[in-house]
């Protein structure tokens, strides 16, 4: 892959075949051929610029709701978090923040400055950027109801200001113009002054007490479908604890796959498979998963990689 003669023109960091398990909350994942971490929107916006058309863009803020397969990315990936991480008040309930800002941060911040309702945020265990991408929710509340407008950035490293009407926008979904990317957006809030920080600490202590934090995993798995919830049935199914290698449905939340310590991005998307085939044949639904599956499969790592 040449993409050697964009470097010079950035000033970020640009990494060589780096092991995506570094940075996915599931700690799996082979390397990506180009890891970027730039300094600003403007480094970033060059950065694209210069990449090659041919050669596929990956963006990843925090890692979670994302699995990597074991032979990597073939592509380059633009890592958010540090350059697209600010959060401002901008006043009269609009707050704005980057595509790399953490949701629990913006829920944290929104609560100092007596807005809401953005609690739900906190329930979200990604960035901005993913939240914006598939309209995560939480607690009852959803990213795309607080949208005012965004700041994209397209394949030719150009911005633009789209409104939230410029997108459809449903449970999990968001679809809009194509070959575009969140950079910022700016989400409308009302003064809510009974708002306190307590009730983002209980919110936080309820996703403690009823899932499985403190282990590698993606957040949910799958999608509720209509009237129901992904994890009664796959609990209902018997699958509580049912394991592939080192990947395991939580015996905690069923909605929730966990390493246990030794997995590979191969038997985490094996026991995916196998919820969905297993709740399709014992409830007739078929779940959907809302986590993204990237990469290639470990026996195809070296097919494709270029000089």
């Amino acid at each position: 892959m040449m993409v050697a003669e964009s470097h010079d023109r950035v000033s970020g960091e640009v990494r060589q075949q780096e092991p995506m398990a570094r940075h996915t909350s599931w700690r799996v994942g082979g390397p990506a051929d180009i890891f970027f971490l730039p300094q600003s929107r403007e480094d970033l916006c060059t950065f694209i610029r210069e990449l090659p058309p041919a050669v596929p863009i990956y963006w990843i803020g925090l890692g979670s709701n994302l699995l990597v397969r074991d032979g990597g990315i073939r592509g380059a990936v633009v890592a958010v978090s540090r350059a697209l991480g600010d959060i401002r008040n901008l006043g009269n309930g609009v707050v704005e923040a980057g595509a790399g800002a953490a949701c629990t941060v913006l829920a944290r911040k929104c609560v100092r400055w007596k807005l809401g309702p953005a609690e739900f945020f906190a329930g979200i265990p990604g960035t901005v950027g993913g939240a914006l991408t598939m309209n995560a929710g939480a607690f009852g509340g959803e990213t795309w109801d607080q949208v005012i407008s965004v700041d994209v950035v397209d394949r030719h490293g150009e911005v633009t200001s789209r409104d939230a009407g410029a997108y459809r926008v449903a449970y999990r979904e968001v679809s809009g113009p194509p070959d575009e990317w969140f950079l910022t957006a700016r989400f409308g809030f009302e003064q809510k002054p009974e708002t306190s920080m307590a009730s983002v600490r209980s919110l936080i202590q309820e996703r403690r007490e009823k899932q499985p934090l403190g282990l590698p995993s993606c957040g949910s798995v799958f999608r509720n479908p209509p009237g129901d919830h992904a994890a009664r049935l796959i609990e209902a199914a018997g699958l509580k604890g049912f394991s592939v290698g080192g990947a395991e449905v939580s015996t905690k939340h069923a909605n929730f796959i966990i390493n246990s310590g030794a997995a590979t991005a191969a038997d985490v998307e094996a026991l995916i498979e196998h919820v969905r085939d297993t709740v399709q044949q014992v409830h007739g639904v078929s779940l959907v998963h809302e986590v993204h599956i990237v990469g290639e499969p470990a026996n195809t790592a070296d097919a494709g990689k270029g000089g």
